[in-house]
């Protein structure tokens, strides 16, 4: 098993408790992790992007080389676009569609969503919406790993384990709210790639 995964986004949208999550679900599963540090600006509102390799056989390197990124996790839409070059040939995106507008010069929106579209492997929800709707506004990166997890290859339940063991120490509730985003999250996953094969 090889799964490198380009995490994408900006500072202060929960980027890192992604990573953990799924890092512990992976060792949960007897694999091989490592992460690159974060690049970027990580103070709120800067662009942060970090590398998560993970393995069935010990990994040389933490950083993952032009068009060998299995999968593309963004936070924000342009900031998904901006990684395309990592992407591997069968790769998927998995992108948040609301925009963080925090440049002058931020492209049309929707020609942004429209060259996101274009991609072969591609899952796009309004996670900023869908966390709201589900009472869960804080949980927004929850939302976005829930729509990941069908294609990380990773037991669903061992990634649950992770949210309960990341969140544990701020209480049940909290916990609650992040598990209730993560199913939420896989649920439109689900029904936007079934929509996708339809058409």
């Amino acid at each position: 098993m090889k799964l490198d995964i380009i995490l994408s986004g900006v500072g202060g949208q929960g980027i890192l408790s992604i990573a953990a999550i799924i890092g512990e679900a992976a060792l949960k599963e007897g694999l091989y992790i490592k992460q690159a540090e974060v690049h970027g600006m990580s103070q709120r509102g800067g662009d942060v992007q970090s590398n998560l390799r993970i393995a069935s056989q010990p990994i040389s390197s933490d950083l993952i080389a032009l068009g060998g990124a299995d999968v593309i996790l963004s936070m924000e839409p342009m900031e998904a676009l901006r990684y395309l070059p990592y992407l591997s040939e069968n790769g998927w995106v998995v992108t948040n569609t609301a925009p963080f507008i925090n440049i002058p010069n931020y492209p049309e929106v929707e020609t942004v969503w429209n060259d996101l579209r274009s991609l072969p492997h591609v899952i796009m929800l309004d996670a900023e919406r869908l966390a709201k709707e589900h009472n869960v506004p804080r949980a927004v990166n929850m939302v976005l790993l829930g729509a990941a997890s069908p294609i990380l290859g990773i037991d669903f339940d061992k990634i649950e384990q992770g949210v309960r063991r990341l969140f544990a120490r701020k209480g049940d509730a909290v916990v609650d709210m992040n598990l209730r985003a993560l199913a939420c999250g896989r649920e439109a996953a689900h029904q936007f790639m079934a929509e996708r094969r339809d058409k």
